[in-house]
């Protein structure tokens, strides 16, 4: 039933400004709003799981990909319920409320003082935060997949049928416009991130990063209501994709129930289909059977393409991010993307496809999708390649300080993270010493301190058990040389009590500066220590530690292992090309699903085309839980491969695909006779009727004949 306010008046002529409605600058400025919004809250995301909500880096990647694939998946209900029951405009308005909560609930999770009862800097309730943020990304996949076909559809209804050029233009600047939302909030929200806020601790701002972007929807769905007496309101006409659906079904309905030898065969089987639906229809979902046909091994691209928000962005936290005049968060690698879209889309368009035109080269469509989707497999090569250096440099730093190390009665400090002596050691000259040391004031019957150096020129061979162990060891602890215990937390991380002259856990604490605070039953000290990407601290409190306002002074920081040198730049290279691939693939994918559409169906491709990305993210999730590889090099090396198959096989479909005109097809059916269109399929029907018929006839001459035969 169509919407009271959106049946009035459809085509009414609004006021306009150089040729455009003004209406549509509230639509531009709303997606603006909301591509900051959706992508700000996306860059951060799963540094949030990893960080806030204490998720291994498997399991956020998994909550990340499947919250991808629920936004790509909603849009099909949305475009349903805009055509079939409450019309874009309105459909605009309640799933934009939905996302706005979502945004609020998300940054309300992100609160750790909530929870924070005893005002220690640690959540005491993290399954309510776990709670709030399910529910928080549920209703915004709900809300941003929901409006997706809708806004940029309800931006064109704006426009008279003379304004086709002022409609084109229109569309360049809404696309500009979702560049630009995503380009500023991937560089703000991470600096939001990393400020420090909170009522009774400071901690990093997760509710920062995300009430900003909430903060941004709201106004986003201020602005698109204060300009609704500027809008032309189309009203629901019933949505194609229903059509396109129930067609299809009758024509397979139709082919089983007509399944025997005795009816004549079709040319396709959405023939079937005629009793019904006139040719044209028929034809129309015929021709975007084809293209869907075609879209089968894309999801393959994309499960690639959205890793740089999850594995590639947890990959930045292991590399050094100094840039010299400004540090760069992990988060904000993601930026050279945006950047790269903006930079690569003119120079393909204006200079590389000319060239190639130039050079004689059939640079078809389909041929620029399989070469997107080989761009990618090399991004993820050369990320293969970034992730090996890391853990080659992490292994190295670990085993310098494998042959240093210091002993503290019983507890040694040989093993940060619980070695075994699973080593295999070849050396050519080995010179070792012990010798007591100096340690300041200590006092030696408490603290008992040596060191073992070891000069040795290794060939060293590392079971995987070993080498992975050091790859996750996490980035510090505590001695605590004091009679007394003591309970030393960071933000909400707890290193739990560590009691007299013993070692406390590691614990993963965030880059940075980190405050650690160190309680006794009644007295507390801030000692504040800088950890670099990948390094690895074990902080001593000595026997003659006193609280007090000097109290840091006293702790002596050990350096377990070196930060990670492995620049971040080197991520480079992998976001050029995998921009590169989508540049060439997905601007390409679009223009092509555009050409071969039938002129009512282009939303049905459109469906199609972001249920790819849904599916995309579902592989990732297979992909990722059935290799179970315990190098994250393999899984991209991996992924690259199985990139590499689907190309493949994706050229051979290309090869025999044939192109098509579907204006001049959809003409062709045109110019036939409404009359005639009716008296054919009469004559379908009536042809059906007639083998049933003779069915029948024929099953009672039988039936006769076996009576007859029974009573002799």
């Amino acid at each position: 039933m169509a919407a009271k306010d959106e049946g009035k008046d459809p085509k009414k002529k609004s006021a306009t400004v150089c040729g455009f409605p003004i209406s549509i600058f509230f639509i531009v400025v709303n997606e603006f709003c909301e591509r900051f919004s959706y992508y700000g809250m996306r860059a951060v995301l799963v540094l949030y799981f990893k960080y806030f909500l204490r998720w291994d880096d498997d399991f956020a990647t998994t909550i990340y990909h499947t919250f991808v694939a629920l936004c790509y998946l909603t849009p099909i209900m949305g475009a349903i319920v805009a055509d079939s029951w409450l019309g874009k405009f309105k459909t605009i308005v309640y799933l934009s409320i939905v996302y706005t909560v979502g945004q609020v609930v998300l940054a309300v999770s992100a609160i750790h003082d909530i929870t924070d009862t005893n005002r220690d800097g640690t959540p005491d309730n993290m399954t309510l935060h776990i709670v709030l943020s399910m529910l928080g990304l549920a209703l915004i996949a709900v809300g941003t997949g929901g409006i997706k076909p809708c806004v940029s559809a309800f931006g064109g209804d704006q426009f008279q049928d003379h304004q086709e050029k002022q409609r084109g233009t229109f569309f360049s600047i809404f696309y500009l416009s979702i560049n630009a939302g995503s380009l500023l909030s991937t560089i703000i929200t991470p600096i939001l991130r990393g400020q420090e806020c909170g009522i009774y601790t400071k901690q990093k701002c997760y509710s920062l990063a995300f009430g900003v972007p909430a903060g941004l929807m709201v106004a986003s769905l201020i602005v698109f209501i204060v300009g609704s007496g500027m809008y032309i309101k189309t009203p629901p006409q019933g949505n194609i994709m229903v059509k396109f659906f129930t067609c299809i079904g009758f024509a397979i309905k139709n082919r089983f129930r007509h399944r025997t030898n005795e009816f004549p065969k079709r040319t396709h089987w959405m023939d079937w289909a005629e009793e019904k639906y006139d040719k044209l229809l028929i034809a129309q979902v015929k021709m975007v059977l084809k293209v869907l046909f075609l879209y089968i091994p894309l999801p393959m691209f994309w499960a690639l393409y959205d890793q740089q928000g999850s594995r590639w962005t947890l990959q930045a936290t292991n590399m050094d991010g100094d840039f010299g005049i400004l540090t760069i968060q992990p988060d904000q690698m993601q930026t050279i993307n945006a950047i790269l879209i903006l930079l690569l889309v003119p120079i393909v368009e204006s200079v590389i496809y000319p060239l190639i035109a130039k050079c004689k080269i059939n640079f078809t469509p389909l041929r620029r999708i399989t070469v997107g989707m080989f761009f990618a497999a090399l991004a993820f090569i050369a990320a293969a390649l970034v992730e090996i250096q890391i853990e080659s440099q992490m292994v190295n730093n670990r085993l310098e300080q494998l042959f240093y190390c210091r002993r503290f009665d019983h507890v040694s400090l040989l093993s940060p993270c619980n070695w075994r002596t699973i080593i295999f050691i070849k050396t050519r000259s080995v010179h070792d010493y012990f010798r007591p040391a100096n340690v300041d004031n200590y006092d030696k019957s408490v603290l008992h301190y040596q060191e073992i150096f070891i000069s040795l020129q290794p060939e060293i061979l590392l079971l995987p058990s070993i080498k992975k162990d050091i790859e996750k060891c996490p980035p510090a602890r505590f001695f605590n040389g004091l009679d007394s215990d003591l309970n030393v937390t960071i933000g909400n991380l707890d290193f739990g009590d560590v009691s007299a002259n013993n070692m406390s856990v590691y614990v993963g604490v965030p880059k940075g500066s980190a405050q650690f605070k160190i309680k006794s039953a009644a007295e507390e000290c801030v000692y504040t220590q800088e950890l670099g990407f990948g390094s690895s601290f074990t902080l001593i409190i000595p026997p003659t530690f006193a609280f007090g306002s000097n109290c840091e002074q006293s702790i002596r920081p050990v350096l377990d292992m070196e930060q990670n040198s492995f620049h971040m730049a080197w991520q480079i290279p992998q976001y050029f090309l995998l921009t590169l691939g989508e540049v060439v693939f997905s601007v390409t994918g679009l223009e092509f699903s555009y050409s071969q559409a039938p002129s009512n169906m282009k939303s049905v491709l459109q469906a199609g085309w972001l249920l790819t990305v849904a599916v995309g993210n579902i592989v990732v999730l297979i992909v990722a839980e059935a290799a179970t590889l315990q190098d994250q090099w393999a899984e991209y090396v991996l992924f690259a491969s199985l990139l590499l198959v689907v190309c493949v096989i994706f050229a051979i479909m290309a090869y025999f695909y044939t192109y098509i005109d579907p204006a001049k097809i959809e003409a062709e059916f045109a110019q036939i006779d409404p009359k005639q269109k009716e008296k054919r399929r009469n004559s379908r029907k009536d042809s059906v009727e007639q083998h049933k018929e003779e069915r029948r006839s024929s099953d009672s001459s039988y039936d006769n004949e076996e009576q007859k035969q029974t009573r002799i």
